[in-house]
């Protein structure tokens, strides 16, 4: 079986129905007969957009000859055209090694991505491991994440941040990453076996949908109970402890049937914790147990919503509505003047503005698609970077106190209602003097109708963004329409606030062992590495570093991953951490 890559493939011919036109532009493309591929199937698929004039698909086929002869021939050959040819080396399975832990079950805390995955192989390891999930079950979840939609009371335990499959559930589900780590595979197929669609495998930048998602992490909680796992919902996370440097025991509470909580212990040698970006409660029980924390870079600012078909044609030119492309998106970045970057995050083409809050009293918005991308919008999140000089004091959460400012802010001015706070991208702009709404008015023939459920409140975002945010989205508004046109346009809407796309914080862990490190700057830590002073030296990193046995920050929440893919592939690293320290 062999490999070709970099095989010009017309739009028509990555239609299912053109699977023939496909095969002889291979064979063409290799120098052989049609008849001499016998099979064939994508490796990738990627849509070459860079000439609008010759929009087409480039791709990379796994393949079959009947002639020994010529697969020999074939067989690491480079054509003029650049395509290369190689054996094909078929994908063996995610391996994980047995479990040698005993008795001993690592508990998992959380069932985003990190959590879901690290529960996962630590279950096909024969770990039987224990998640505890603050939140509900996908299909209860779905149930409190559509009442809020719908005008009903925000449920601070389970909602779009919280609950079965974190925050990438509300997603477009995008399996994207800029990381290089061989693990990418094997979650995509992992992906794959729990029923997401098929074409992740080869497709360039492969998505799920949040429609389908809802059923993977179903399949995979079932997956993980079948190897003698547990997963309990309405587990709340409130503490630890830690005896000579290792951890014993987790403290939580577990919701009852009557809305009220029952304290629990749980003896612990091993837990991950993979709560995700939005548990601020946890960041505070992990900073007053004495783990050393500190900031880390993230971002904030609104979503911005244009029609589907202005984004189609700016990216695809003549070619916008071909039906083997689908949904256009972007991806976007400027460094201004001021040393600011803006950028686009999270873009969800035919998607909608969710309504993400998961604290009383504030507004929080994020994005999702459905599988099919056909909505009428695509929005995305336009983010500008947030530095030192915008905290407040020395506090290690003083990212987190940004974000609730700027949450209660956008709740307020929207009517303290959950509606959120929107304005046209005209009227933002000439609220700065930066743009002159009545000269441009005619100019602009977008309806753009917000698709933030909750309904939005037109007010002055001006006066809600921190200014810096602000004036930074004013600068770079235009430049991106530099690249899109029609970007600026003054119907696109923009919808705020956007403050939970990572984590403010890292929980700073050993690069060896994945295990957290206590801080010797607060009495906790200080105390801890007093007690450790004559400890074995397995207890101290290399730079002789006071280490949390046992405990493993994980995944977008302990500040590992910034997405679906990387947060699940640092839930398999730390998993396997685990599972060899027993070795």
């Amino acid at each position: 079986m062999l490999e070709a890559s970099n095989v010009y493939l017309p739009l028509d011919a990555a239609l299912p129905s053109c699977a023939g036109m496909a095969q002889a532009e291979l064979a063409h493309a290799l120098g052989i007969r049609y008849a001499d591929i016998t099979s064939w199937k994508f490796s990738k698929l990627s849509v070459d957009a860079r000439r609008k004039n010759d929009v087409h698909f480039t791709a990379s086929f796994v393949f079959e000859v009947a002639d020994q002869e010529i697969e020999e021939a074939l067989a690491g050959k480079r054509t003029k055209t650049k395509i290369q040819v190689k054996r094909h080396v078929p994908y063996e399975g995610y391996r994980v090694g047995e479990w040698l832990g005993g008795d001993a079950h690592p508990i998992v805390v959380g069932m985003g991505p990190a959590g879901l995955f690290a529960a996962w192989a630590l279950a096909k390891s024969g770990a039987a491991p224990i998640v505890l999930e603050r939140g509900e079950d996908v299909d209860a979840r779905m149930a409190s994440v559509n009442s809020f939609k719908e005008g009903g009371a925000l449920n601070p335990e389970s909602n779009v941040q919280f609950g079965e499959g974190g925050a990438g559930t509300f997603s477009d589900g995008k399996l994207t990453t800029n990381i290089k780590n061989p693990r990418c595979r094997d979650v995509l197929h992992i992906f794959a076996q729990a029923g997401a669609p098929e074409e992740i495998l080869w497709e360039g930048k492969p998505h799920i949908g949040t429609d389908k998602l809802v059923n993977v992490v179903k399949t995979m909680r079932e997956q993980i109970i079948a190897w003698g796992g547990e997963v309990r919902f309405g587990a709340r996370f409130e503490g630890m402890e830690f005896e000579d440097g290792r951890i014993v025991a987790v403290r939580g509470s577990q919701r009852q049937e009557d809305g009220t909580r029952e304290k629990f212990v749980l003896p612990a040698s091993d837990v991950v914790l993979a709560c995700g970006h939005s548990a601020r409660d946890v960041f505070d029980r992990v900073r007053n147990a004495g783990l050393l924390m500190e900031r880390k870079p993230f971002a904030v600012g609104v979503r911005i919503e244009h029609p589907q078909k202005l984004i189609d044609k700016a990216q695809y030119g003549n070619a916008a509505g071909h039906p083997a492309l689908g949904a256009a998106d972007y991806k976007m970045a400027v460094h201004l003047r001021n040393d600011r970057s803006v950028y686009t995050f999270c873009m969800c083409p035919g998607g909608e503005v969710m309504c993400s809050a998961s604290e009383l009293g504030g507004v929080v918005v994020n994005g999702a698609s459905r599988h099919a991308r056909n909505g009428r919008n695509a929005n995305a999140a336009l983010l500008v970077n947030v530095e030192d000089r915008d905290l407040r004091g020395d506090d290690v959460l003083a990212g987190v106190k940004l974000q609730r400012r700027m949450e209660t802010a956008a709740y307020r001015a929207a009517g303290e209602s959950y509606k959120a706070p929107a304005q046209r991208v005209g009227d933002f702009m000439a609220s700065a003097g930066k743009f002159n709404r009545s000269q441009s008015e005619h100019r602009s023939r977008l309806e753009v109708e917000p698709t933030y459920a909750r309904g939005v409140e037109w007010v002055d975002l001006n006066q809600v963004l921190p200014p810096f945010v602000a004036r930074s989205l004013h600068a770079a508004i235009p430049l991106f329409n530099g690249r899109i046109r029609g970007f600026s346009d003054p119907n696109a809407v923009l919808t705020g606030v956007e403050t939970r796309s990572s984590s403010p914080v890292r929980i700073v862990r050993d690069k060896a062992t994945c295990q957290a490190l206590f801080s010797q700057t607060t009495d906790c830590g200080l105390k801890i590495a007093d007690e450790l002073a004559g400890a074995a030296a397995a207890s101290r990193t290399a730079e002789g570093e006071p280490i949390a046995g046992g405990f493993y920050p994980c995944g977008e929440g302990a500040g590992y991953a910034g997405g679906i893919m990387s947060a699940a592939v640092d839930g398999l690293r730390v998993a396997e951490a685990i599972i060899a320290s027993y070795e």
